[in-house]
């Protein structure tokens, strides 16, 4: 038994170093006391992967056009001085459309005829003088060089006659193009020009949708430009008329991109229908066939090392394991994977962020994850 007589200790100094010995003891007996440490479980959002079709669907819009559009234009310049057909309008061959001022053309007309008068009485005069040498050669009273030279004078004003004639009938055609007139059946869709403007030769003045077969035209991007052959057969809708549905077939490709939108020209033939009018937004509809592939939500894609990666859960130790994933496409809903999943994977969705290698996860519930499911989170 502990006495402070024995150490030659006072009462309260050997209290005081009771207490001390005390504390030592409990100190000693919690170090020793293992410590318990609670293993981190996440719980976590996730997708099922389900298969993925084997084609996609291509849509793009364009507008109802004719085949066949003329734009119509003089083959004289001149100033317009008549127009006589609006947008919308009708027309036929022989129609006529507008004017331009013919009165110097007309003068033409008048100067070659007087030109043509002149020529026929040269050939008149010429004639005579071959004649007349003609005789006096035969009773030798002129060599055969002067027969020669009035033969010679003679087809030289029959040249020109003949040439004032053309001038004459090209001044006259002249005259007539100062008409503009349709040259098929169809509907005016543009006027280009008006009463008052002058206008060059070939300047587009109305423009004329030829009656017969319409078309759509799309502009279709360089990835998917391959899936677009003359002759395939695609699907129209009208935005007008849900439906109306046709189909059609790709007529033309064009064989370059345009410059500033990197797109290409396709046109597609429409079968003949009433209900479908110029100017109408059509939406060309068309299957491509595709390598295999899943969708994942945009958040459930990763990068580790470098890598495009994504979380794929172990549904037997429930634990995160990074996998490796090739990428097709992004789409509008998420991003396509074309190799790296298999249908029936379980995808961490979100807090990609937070994964570890082996990192122990908590599963939804069955109903929630029924419920994930109904709302579109396992995606196809």
């Amino acid at each position: 038994m502990f006495s402070p007589k024995a150490f030659g200790m006072s009462i309260p100094v050997a209290a005081k170093f009771a207490a001390a010995l005390v504390i030592a003891a409990a100190l000693s007996a919690c170090s020793e006391e293992k410590v318990e440490t609670k293993e981190v479980i996440r719980p976590v959002k996730v997708v099922e992967v389900a298969g993925g079709g084997s084609v996609r669907e291509l849509d793009y819009s364009g507008s109802v056009k004719a085949r066949t559009e003329m734009n119509l234009g003089f083959r004289v310049n001149g100033k317009i001085t008549e127009r006589l057909v609006n947008i919308g309008d009708r027309v036929k061959p022989g129609d006529l459309l507008a004017r331009v001022d013919p009165t110097d053309y007309q003068l033409a007309v008048k100067s070659a005829e007087a030109t043509l008068a002149a020529a026929e009485k040269q050939v008149e005069t010429t004639a005579l003088t071959r004649t007349r040498a003609e005789q006096l050669f035969t009773k030798e009273f002129s060599s055969k060089a002067q027969l020669d030279q009035a033969a010679l004078l003679y087809d030289q004003a029959v040249s020109t006659r003949d040439a004032a004639a053309s001038s004459l009938d090209q001044a006259k055609n002249q005259v007539t193009y100062t008409d503009l007139k349709s040259d098929q059946n169809g509907i005016v869709t543009a006027i280009n020009a008006d009463i008052g403007q002058v206008v060059g030769t070939g300047t587009p003045v109305v423009t004329v949708a030829v009656d017969g077969e319409k078309e759509v035209q799309i502009a279709v991007p360089e990835m998917d430009i391959s899936e677009f052959k003359p002759g395939k057969t695609v699907k129209a809708r009208f935005w007008s008329d849900d439906a109306l549905v046709l189909d059609g077939k790709v007529r033309e490709v064009s064989g370059s991109a345009d410059q500033q939108s990197r797109t290409f020209s396709v046109r597609v033939s429409l079968p003949t229908d009433p209900r479908v009018l110029l100017g109408m937004t059509a939406t060309i509809e068309a299957v491509a066939n595709a390598q295999p592939s899943v969708s994942i939500p945009l958040s459930a894609l990763a990068e580790k090392d470098g890598r495009k990666v994504v979380w794929v859960v172990d549904r037997d130790s429930s634990t995160v394991h990074a996998r490796d994933v090739k990428l097709a496409e992004f789409t509008g809903d998420g991003v396509r994977v074309a190799e790296g999943l298999e249908q029936g994977d379980l995808v961490v969705a979100a807090g990609t962020q937070f994964m570890t290698e082996d990192l122990k996860v908590k599963l939804p519930a069955a109903e929630q994850q029924a419920a994930l499911t109904e709302t579109g989170e396992v995606l196809r």
